[in-house]
Order: C-alpha cells, then structure tokens, then sequence
C-alpha cells in the first residue's frame, strides 16, 4: 500500500459556494428512500457499508452514485454517515433497464 502525508480534501473543501441538488436527485431521493425496506436494523458504532451498482454505462464511474445512495440510506434508517469506516463498492455492468442498487450494513471490527 502506498502511503501519502497529506489531509484529505473534502468535498465541500473541493467546491466554491453552495451546491444544489438537482430535480433528478430529488426524485431519484424520493424513489429510492419509498423503495428501501421500512426497517432495517442498523448496528451501533462504526460501521462498514457494502455497496453493489448494477449500471449498464460502460463509461459510468464506479464511485459516482455512493454518495448519494449512502446519504439516502443512512437518513432513512436515521444513522450519521460519518459512523461508516468502511466501504467496500463493486459495479457490475448491466444491461440498459437492469440498473440496480445493493447494499448491506453491518458492524465495523478491524
């Protein structure tokens, strides 16, 4: 593993001004928050999120929709996404109309 000295940045440090969600994220929001099971049972403390994107873009980037799905997740199930120490992405390609999303929470322990 190679190792840098350096703080990371974060997004709002990356970025001038306010961002806006768009009308599509509303109702990808929307869709996604009425489409995720009433109750899941989130464990306390630090957390690892597991998350599968089926997209069918080949040109799609694997870690364009984690925030997103993990903001949507965590307010529905009512945890602080910072509580996540881990995540493990994978994007499987799809056939265009098979689109997916996959996750599992689950306990942190190093």
């Amino acid at each position: 593993m190679i190792k840098i000295n350096i703080k990371p940045l974060s997004v709002n440090g990356a970025f001038k001004g306010r961002r806006f969600r768009t009308d599509e994220y509303r109702a990808f929001q929307k869709l996604l928050t009425l489409s995720l099971p009433n109750r899941l049972d989130v464990p306390d403390g630090k957390l690892r999120i597991i998350l599968e994107f089926g997209l069918s873009s080949k040109n799609a980037d694997w870690d364009n929709p984690i925030k997103q799905a993990q903001d949507i997740i965590s307010k529905k199930y009512g945890f602080n996404d910072r509580m996540i120490y881990q995540g493990i992405v994978t994007k499987v390609d799809v056939a265009k109309g098979q689109e997916y999303l996959a996750f599992k929470i689950e306990k942190f322990e190093i």
